[in-house]
């Protein structure tokens, strides 16, 4: 195997940090993995390699690169994977992102997605990294059992995947999302925008577009709680 070095976002490999993440690289992605690190600390070394085992999957020993590529102290455990590409499933529900930029809130996107049952995310480019290994340890591997495609406008996404109706959240949505009035639909995408500056006006025909009702104390909630309301009401109510 060739000599780790820190991430670059260009590199044609990447790595989950940790040994929770690393466990759902290997149940998500086996196939993808060149290799699992241990370092010399780490207390549960016979579950790991045993699990590496059963998937044909190299265990090294390097405590440098532990130091060399993660900032946190207790990483003990690193699983390194080429990249690659998924492709939406057309016949399922979708989130779409567009342009996240905080690679923190887009890994919880990731983690909260999956929790609610979503399994398929568009995300409009520009963007953060999805393999920058913070947003691999915000989502806390989620990304490993999700698909994840990147477009480069909305417009692409939707000529691939037109069974879905699409809800835009909006501060100006022109309907209020509420429990009572959560629409219902068999197939949807429900589309978020950036962190700073939301989706822009041309968004409020692009389907049905939606506002979750909130304080006047606040300009705005937070978009990983938006994201997990928006979702738990279309996917639980």
């Amino acid at each position: 195997m060739e000599a780790i070095k820190p991430y670059k976002k260009g590199a044609a490999y990447s790595y989950a940090l940790g040994a929770f993440p690393t466990y759902e690289l290997i149940a998500g992605k086996k196939e993808n993995i060149t290799g699992v690190y241990i370092h010399s600390q780490y207390t549960d070394e016979e579950k790991i390699r045993n699990t590496c085992k059963e998937n044909n999957i190299p265990v090294l020993k390097d405590d440098k690169l532990f130091s060399k590529v993660s900032d946190k102290e207790n990483c003990y455990v690193i699983g390194v994977f080429n990249k690659y590409e998924d492709t939406l499933n057309s016949d399922a529900s979708h989130i779409v992102l567009v342009n996240p930029s905080n690679m923190g809130n887009l890994g919880t996107i990731l983690r909260t997605a999956l929790g609610l049952g979503i399994k398929d995310m568009a995300i409009i480019t520009p963007c953060a990294d999805i393999f920058n290994p913070k947003v691999i340890r915000a989502s806390m591997g989620a990304l490993f059992k999700m698909r994840v495609q990147l477009f480069s406008s909305f417009e692409e996404y939707r000529k691939l995947n037109k069974k879905q109706e699409v809800f835009t959240f909006m501060l100006n949505g022109e309907n209020t999302l509420e429990i009572q009035n959560c629409p219902k639909a068999e197939l949807f995408s429900l589309v978020f925008g950036n962190e700073a500056t939301g989706l822009d006006d041309s968004y409020l025909t692009a389907g049905t577009s939606v506002c979750i009702p909130q304080s006047p104390e606040v300009d705005s909630l937070n978009i990983t709680i938006a994201v997990g309301i928006g979702t738990f009401l279309f996917t639980h109510v």
